[in-house]
């Protein structure tokens, strides 16, 4: 089996960041680091961080620094990687004290070390003990800049140390509520420095920010001031941007996964995601659908169903539009865009056609084309009229601000503006066969007119220089591409919509007019047509199909994705004030302004607000209701929250929604989710299980969980009633809790199963009884033949469904250490052990045995295990890695998806052929060899860190084949015999079977 592994959605978590100066002197940008990812981000002009490059390193990155060289007007980005050679000691070197006492009295020492430039080695000036509490060490300007030395923080106190100085201590404001033996520590810190004055921003683990300043005279400080600044979720680093933004790495958001199941639960084309995300009050449930978000701005009823819209400007350099033109079958109506939208009679439009094509062309002249003609609008409102010779009918047409080409069946009639401001008949070419669509690309900077003009026929052909197509065209539409977009070198592709749904793009030679490098892509079952709108400032593509796709450049690479939005009719680009890059589009009777969001992201995602940590979830199998198992440690339940109280006694004891849960009043939930909760002590748990509809994400049933139980597992079980007589079984929901569980070590007072009956189609829970169990926390839950698989610590039980509680019926008590998951198929039955990896295990009815028949030889730390077949197991492991076991050659071709701590999102789609894999493998090799990681480390090392790589290849590292430079593109492709525009669709091919 050989599988190729591609991230889907690049991780959302950020380990490290650093402000600076990176691409300019004046820019203000965040460098971060996202595990094996480095990105540079940007604030736009509406204050939204955008990421300008994104790299992978194929490296573990520890730590980021800025760096800019005497004299420089930019910064450098200093980068602590793995890929770094580590010093080693020899163990004799080394006394090892089983009993603690030498840490106890140890002392932390500060020492100071100087870079000599002259020796360029690094010289040791001064040693001094410091606080054992000291967890985090911040720089203090020195020279010009400041008193130089540094800030030490320790618990509870934040003291500033130098050579030759007074130690300088303040301790840290904590709050009120806070337990007197629970520390303040500082996680993260951003300095801030100004001509006049610097100072520092600080928070704790509490997610409390402080301002830091010190007080000096000359080169001595003489007081340390700390004062609360505000509260954000805890960080694991912050930045402070000249701009006046503060750059907060969110250690625990929605970026953090903790479980996800893909299914169709709405009857959608692509089935959804349904992740749990985040800790605590900053939990959510997110649906996540492949595609990008689309807002509504704006919705209007229209007098009938329209055939076409389109947009116009008053004047070429005008940043937004004027006139959104609406065409009907007999009829056209025109709004003008202003405070608001509203029916216009003098914009010049003939109102009593239909509209085929508007455009604003060159001289600041607006154009419509009808089926009778031509109607030129003047800038002095004078108009010319051009009709269609005879009883023919303008079918098609396409424009740039230069250049008009209409179609009248199988002839091509061409115009050209002269610069008297004339729109000219040039040319006419008969086709030889009707004309199905036609496009033109804008023209070129620097040039007088587009060269070529490409026209879809009916006998299935494309002509710009004639190529068979294997359907009728639709739409076309001429993109620009490359670095240089729009530029003199960039280059120039032809987008063909086919009527049996597939969307073809070919470049264009810009010399002698070829189409080469032709590629496909399925888009849906109505014939796609195609417009231009604007993304990110260039001529993008909005295909509109039984769903709408949007086609932009991405980095220097073609991406379609599709938009989470209903089918359109038609549509056309649309910038206001107060939407600079959107589209206005006709559905059926209505008139609608669109704008996508996060243009770039893989995935759109819904969240609806949880109230404790998300732990389990589940799908009913016939009422497609959602179950969410929720539980916190150290945490206070609701009903026992006296700040909850005080708060609605304080509102006038009005019943509010937080009487419910938090999560429900949105005021309460928005100050939980900044400030966080009150913390409860060690071993006190507060869960609950709640139920939600997928359709809109409401929350149909909750109910808290009493006696101290946290919950550990849960799963939807059809278990055979003991009342019933003829073997009905009735699907329940069974949960696994611990009370009183405690960590380091792991231990509880007592296990419990709870088995509830669901109720009202899927939407209600009765408690039906409780089993106290022994053994150790339930920490999996497997349905098998009617009855319950339960892990209870190391020990595999089989309980059957009793009247007052569960059965046992047999157990297995020789598995190594915790049972961490259970999934069962047929009559095998598959473990994953917390350390010792997956055993494979049956049931012998006849004997009411359980035994192991296989296992795993190599050891490893399971957190997630997914049965492919009967025979092969997906297993995943809390060092990253990822490995299929299976027991026959047999396999099953199916995708794998993953996803990470850190937020991302990853599959592992298994080749289905020789050629393909032994491609892939090479190319890999290949791009080891020729386009090493940027932090030096290497690709093979790191994939193979805990267990070597085995038949997989690193999607990751082939994709970056586009940028790499052309020769070494070129060098790549011959050693593969490829050219390199083979290599490109090879990639994008295996890339759209994934997505």
């Amino acid at each position: 089996m050989h599988l190729y592994h591609l991230t889907l959605s690049r991780p959302s978590g950020v380990q490290t960041a650093c402000y600076g100066n990176f691409s300019g002197p004046k820019a203000q940008e965040v460098v971060v680091s996202r595990g094996k990812v480095l990105e540079l981000l940007r604030p736009n002009e509406m204050g939204k961080l955008v990421t300008v490059v994104s790299t992978e390193v194929f490296g573990c990155i520890r730590a980021l620094a800025p760096f800019r060289i005497t004299g420089a007007s930019t910064d450098y980005v200093i980068v602590g990687s793995d890929s770094g050679k580590g010093l080693g000691r020899s163990s004799t070197e080394w006394s090892l004290d089983w009993t603690g006492e030498a840490a106890s009295v140890a002392q932390k020492q500060l020492t100071f070390y100087e870079l000599d430039l002259g020796l360029n080695h690094v010289v040791r000036k001064w040693s001094d003990p410091v606080d054992n509490g000291a967890n985090m060490l911040i720089p203090v300007p020195g020279g010009a800049d400041g008193p130089g030395g540094v800030l030490v923080c320790a618990e509870n106190f934040i003291i500033y140390k130098n050579q030759d100085h007074e130690e300088v201590r303040a301790v840290i404001p904590r709050r009120n509520d806070l337990p007197g033996d629970r520390g303040v520590l500082i996680v993260s810190y951003a300095s801030h420095k100004k001509k006049a004055y610097s100072f520092f921003l600080v928070q704790s683990e509490y997610g409390d920010i402080y301002k830091v300043t010190l007080e000096a005279q000359q080169e001595t400080v003489t007081a340390v001031k700390v004062k609360y600044f505000d509260t954000v979720p805890p960080c694991a680093s912050i930045a402070v941007l000249k701009t006046g933004f503060l750059f907060a790495a969110s250690e625990y958001g929605n970026h953090a996964l903790y479980q996800f199941i893909v299914a169709n639960l709405l009857g959608e084309e692509i089935p959804q995601i349904y992740a749990l995300t985040g800790r605590g009050p900053r939990s959510a449930l997110a649906v996540l659908r492949p595609g990008l978000a689309v807002t509504e701005l704006a919705a209007s009823p229209l007098p009938g169903n329209p055939t076409a819209v389109f947009t116009v400007k008053h004047a070429m350099g005008d940043e937004f539009d004027a006139y959104i033109v609406v065409s009907f079958t007999n009829a056209t109506l025109v709004f003008a865009i202003g405070e608001e939208v509203k029916e216009t009679n003098d914009s010049g439009f003939l109102g009593t056609v239909p509209t085929l094509h508007t455009q604003l062309l060159a001289d600041n002249s607006l154009l419509q084309v009808h089926p009778g003609g031509l109607r030129h609008i003047r800038p002095d409102r004078r108009i010319n009229e051009w009709k269609v010779p005879g009883r023919r009918q303008i079918t098609r047409a396409t424009t740039n601000e230069h250049q008009v080409a209409i179609a009248l069946g199988g002839d091509v009639i061409y115009f050209e503006l002269d610069p008297m401001g004339q729109l000219l008949e040039a040319e006419k070419k008969e086709m030889g066969d009707d004309v199905a669509c036609l496009d033109i690309a804008p023209v070129p900077e620097g040039r007088a007119r587009c060269r070529f003009l490409a026209v879809g026929c009916y006998d299935s052909t494309v002509r710009v220089l004639g190529r068979a197509l294997p359907a009728i065209p639709e739409s076309l539409l001429m993109l620009y591409g490359g670095a240089d977009e729009g530029g003199p070198d960039s280059g120039l592709f032809l987008q063909v919509a086919l009527q049996n749904g597939v969307l073809m793009r070919t470049e264009v030679d810009r010399i002698s007019g070829q189409l080469t490098d032709p590629r496909s892509r399925f888009l849906g079952t109505r014939p796609p047509r195609l417009f231009p709108v604007s993304v990110r400032a260039h001529r993008s593509m909005l295909a509109l199909s039984s769903r709408p796709w949007l086609g932009f450049s991405d980095h220097g690479r073609f991406s379609i994705i599709p938009l989470s939005y209903e089918a359109l009719d038609y549509a056309a680009g649309f910038a206001s004030d107060q939407c600079p890059e959107g589209f206005v589009a006709v559905s059926k009777g209505s008139l609608r302004i669109l704008a996508v969001e996060n243009v770039g992201e893989t995935f759109n995602q819904q969240v609806t607000r949880l109230r404790y940590t998300p732990r389990r979830l589940a799908i009913h199998p016939t009422h497609n209701t959602l179950f969410v198992a929720e539980a916190d440690h150290a945490a206070i339940p609701l009903a026992e929250r006296e700040d909850v109280k005080e708060r609605l006694q304080a509102e006038g004891g009005m019943e509010s929604d937080a009487v419910q849960g938090i999560e429900f009043d949105e005021d309460m939930a928005a100050l939980e989710e900044q400030f966080g909760t009150p913390r409860g002590q060690p071993g006190q748990w507060a869960a609950c299980l709640r139920i939600v509809d997928p359709a809109t994400l409401s929350t149909a049933f909750v109910v808290e969980l009493d006696n101290n139980e946290g919950i550990q597992s849960m799963c939807l079980a059809p278990l055979a009633s003991p009342s019933a007589t003829n073997g009905a079984v009735e699907t329940m929901l069974v949960v696994g809790t611990a009370s009183g569980l405690r960590y380091y070590p792991t231990e509880c007072d007592a296990a419990y199963l709870r088995v509830y009956r669901i109720l009202d189609a899927g939407r209600r829970l009765e408690l039906l009884h409780k089993t106290q169990v022994d053994g150790g926390p339930v920490g999996a839950l497997c349905a098998f033949k009617s009855r319950l698989l339960a892990g209870c610590g190391s020990i595999l039980r089989l309980y059957e469904l009793g009247k007052k509680k569960m059965l046992r019926k047999c157990e297995y008590k020789q598995l190594p250490h915790y049972i961490a998951s259970l999934n069962a198929c047929g009559s095998r039955i598959y473990v994953g052990d917390s350390q010792e990896s997956v055993h494979f295990m049956k049931y012998k009815k006849a004997d009411n045995h359980l035994y192991i028949f296989a296992d795993d030889a190599s050891p490893r730390y399971v957190t997630s295990v997914l049965p492919l077949d009967y025979d092969t197991m997906a297993v995943a492991d809390k060092f990253g890695n990822v490995g299929v076991l299976r027991l026959p050659p047999d396999v099953s071709a199916q995708v794998i998806v993953y996803g990470t701590a850190m937020g991302g999102i990853g599959a592992f789609y298994p080749f289905s052929s020789r050629e393909d894999a032994d491609f892939f493998t090479h190319l890999e090799m290949h791009m080891r060899q020729e386009h090493p990681p940027l932090c030096g480390r290497d690709h093979m090392a790191f994939r193979s860190a805990y267990w070597p790589v085995k038949d997989c290849v690193d999607g990751d590292l082939c994709a970056q084949y586009p940028s790499a430079l052309g020769a070494k593109q070129r060098s790549m492709a011959e050693e593969l015999d490829r050219t390199p525009g083979e290599v490109l669709k090879k990639l994008e091919d295996i890339r759209n079977k994934i997505l």
